[in-house]
């Protein structure tokens, strides 16, 4: 009976899991989209939004902590609430970051009018997407083949800012009339490298929930 009300209790943590996941990927591809359009209401809403994600990650911590002092998890559920604890830091990051971009969009829109816009960019949003999107189906699968999958992506993430920086410096040598906007997309960029960043984060520790290794503990000999 014990183990079925704990049993219970995880489920509630991996569909509120899916919950702030969900989220957050709607935050970047509200954030990405209001870009491409210069929706300035579509913007805002993802910057009012924000508080949703950011109440999402102390409930979730809560619960987990819960979990923690009041139940005996095995190894693998000690795992799986450590995870998921790690996790929710790196999904309100996204967030944060899908409203900075927001915020960036409200300026951007009004001096560049997309101008000065570079298509690596949206090859780049669409990379950090399918990074986030790969990385909780990981979790919620289970699965070590798209967690790898995710890690190898954050190198072309990686690569497409290089190639967006190297454009930026070279339209800032050209003497383009509006610099602001230039500084923007590589803000933007930069706010996309962070969110492949995160994403990474999360693969890794979804790793460390299936297999109980991970680069950072390994360091120091400490397994779950």
């Amino acid at each position: 009976m014990v183990r079925n009300r704990f049993e219970e209790a995880l489920d509630k943590l991996n569909n509120d899991l899916d919950v702030m996941g969900d989220l957050v990927t709607v935050a970047i591809e509200k954030s990405l989209t209001s870009l491409k359009n210069c929706d300035t209401d579509l913007a805002k809403q993802v910057i009012k939004g924000d508080h949703e994600v950011n109440e999402m990650e102390k409930s979730i911590e809560r619960h987990c902590i819960t979990l923690l002092l009041r139940q005996q998890p095995v190894a693998s559920d000690l795992r799986l609430i450590s995870t998921a604890l790690k996790m929710i830091t790196d999904l309100e990051r996204i967030g944060d970051q899908a409203a900075d971009i927001a915020e960036i969009t409200l300026s951007y829109c009004e001096t560049s009018r997309k101008e000065n816009s570079f298509e690596t960019t949206s090859k780049m949003a669409e990379e950090t997407i399918r990074m986030v999107k790969t990385a909780l189906k990981a979790f919620r699968d289970g699965d070590l083949a798209l967690a790898d999958e995710v890690i190898a992506a954050d190198d072309r993430v990686d690569a497409y800012f290089d190639s967006i920086r190297d454009q930026v410096i070279q339209g800032m040598q050209d003497d383009i009339d509006e610099p602001e906007s230039l500084v923007d997309v590589l803000m933007i960029a930069k706010y996309l490298e962070r969110i492949g960043d995160h994403a990474e984060n999360v693969a890794e520790w979804v790793v460390f929930s299936i297999t109980g290794k991970h680069e950072s503990i390994d360091d120091l000999h400490l397994h779950v």
